[in-house]
């Protein structure tokens, strides 16, 4: 369906991120922008506006050097997405050998004018190769971060082939929903929590063309009020393959026969460890809606799961709900555990949560110790800290050799474990600063 060039759709994958301040302008509709204040500011314009205008994506411009066209940290102006609004798109990065061969393609009619249209083209790999872009909006003419009061990103044709199977994953975080055709075969939608959806293809057949009336292709998620929002695409093959793919995301929101929005909003979910071999597991939902039970499942590779118990839900609700499961794990010292929470539907239908991390140490100490790993690291840094940490509000810090902060991150609840992403780190040695309640422990990595 987004193929106009004489090749098959590919393994490609666009990670496209939009950034938008919460200190910046609250939109008022498609008619402009106006006034100034938080992301709960509504100056009386309506977000469902967006349900037929949305934002336009058209003429991008380059602003860095023309050497940079097409390749990592370029960036592009698309003016006008909305009255008042700019758009600025880079790429962050290219991986698996993927190329961009066009920013945004909107000839020979395929697809929409008005939606984002980068195509992409495979590192000739088995597996998935993908680019990653960056999107900012801006008051007019200005550097001045636009807020929106609501966003629709609708991924449109999400198709296949006998050798590969195209996906649509997109996160708008804590209150966003997604909406889809609930009678479909073509695509499993999936709510990974904390706002974030996937959409895969099933049957692997190929698509004539980019149409929005092909419904069970395509999937919208929403969310009001936000500051940033992912959406990655990408394709899985059998055989390498460099060929090319047109992907389409149209900023505008859908109503679908047979509409469902995924029920489930988990807001938090943590893990703790009492004692020695006792795991305290707690999760918050916002929403729930047609939710039979919760399984939890416990893995010690981080790759085969199995069930570690059930809990039931409570049903419909529009309020809070805390959900908690304590899991005995009598052989696991030395070792990491982990954990998921997979969501089951009335309908059958599952969303699988985030993984959280437990790490049994061989033997108790009552010194203030965080432990990293792994060390040398290259992207996924683990952080265990003290089980008197655990479930309070903790800070991690990184510190280059020149004594400069090169990231923070802070937990209200902190697991026992969290993973910071370090892959935007220069390679060189780093101090890892944690702190909690005043207490501060430190430790040494490399980042390769």
């Amino acid at each position: 369906m987004k193929t106009f060039v004489p090749f098959m759709k590919l393994v490609s994958a666009v990670v496209i991120t939009v950034l938008l301040s919460a200190s910046a302008v609250a939109q008022s509709g498609p008619g402009g922008v106006s006034g100034s204040g938080t992301g709960n500011t509504n100056s009386g314009g309506n977000g469902n506006d967006l349900l037929t205008s949305g934002l336009k994506f058209s003429n991008p411009k380059l602003e860095t050097a023309s050497y940079t066209d097409l390749k990592k940290g370029a960036i592009y102006l698309f003016e006008d997405v909305m009255a008042g609004v700019d758009a600025r798109l880079k790429i962050d990065s290219l991986v698996g050998n993927a190329k961009v061969t066009q920013i945004d393609d909107n000839s020979n009619g395929l697809g929409y004018k008005d939606a984002l249209q980068p195509e992409i083209q495979s590192g000739n790999v088995i597996g998935s190769s993908y680019a990653v872009f960056t999107i900012s909006f801006y008051v007019a003419n200005t550097n001045t971060p636009a807020y929106l009061q609501q966003v629709n990103a609708t991924a449109l044709d999400i198709d296949g082939n006998l050798n590969l199977k195209e996906f649509a994953e997109i996160r708008m975080g804590t209150g966003s929903v997604a909406k889809y055709m609930s009678t479909t075969l073509e695509i499993s939608l999936l709510d990974l929590l904390l706002g974030k959806f996937r959409g895969t293809n099933l049957l692997g057949i190929e698509r004539t063309g980019i149409d929005t009336s092909s419904m069970s292709n395509m999937f919208t998620a929403v969310n009001k009020n936000i500051s940033s929002f992912t959406v990655k695409y990408g394709t899985n093959t059998l055989l390498p393959t460099n060929d090319t793919r047109q992907f389409s995301m149209y900023m505008k929101g859908f109503t679908y026969p047979s509409q469902v929005t995924l029920p489930v909003d988990i807001i938090s979910f943590n893990a703790m460890l009492e004692g020695t071999n006792k795991v305290n597991l707690a999760w918050v939902t916002s929403t729930e809606k047609n939710v039979s039970h919760y399984v939890v499942e416990r893995s010690f590779d981080g790759k085969e799961f199995s069930q570690a118990g059930i809990v039931f839900s409570f049903g419909n609700t529009q309020d809070k709900m805390t959900y908690t499961f304590t899991d005995k794990v009598s052989s696991a010292t030395g070792s990491v555990v982990y954990y998921r929470i997979r969501t089951v539907n009335i309908d059958a239908k599952e969303q699988i949560s985030i993984i959280r991390l437990i790490r049994f140490e061989k033997e108790n100490t009552s010194k203030i110790a965080v432990t990293t790993y792994p060390n040398p690291v290259t992207s996924d840094l683990r952080v265990t800290i003290p089980a008197n940490w655990q479930n309070k509000k903790v800070s991690y810090e990184l510190i280059g050799n020149n004594g400069r902060l090169t990231l923070r991150a802070e937990s209200g609840n902190s697991s026992q474990t969290e993973t910071i992403n370090v892959s935007n780190l220069t390679a060189g040695v780093y101090m890892v600063k944690v702190t909690c309640n005043g207490e501060t422990a430190t430790q040494k990595i490399v980042k390769q």
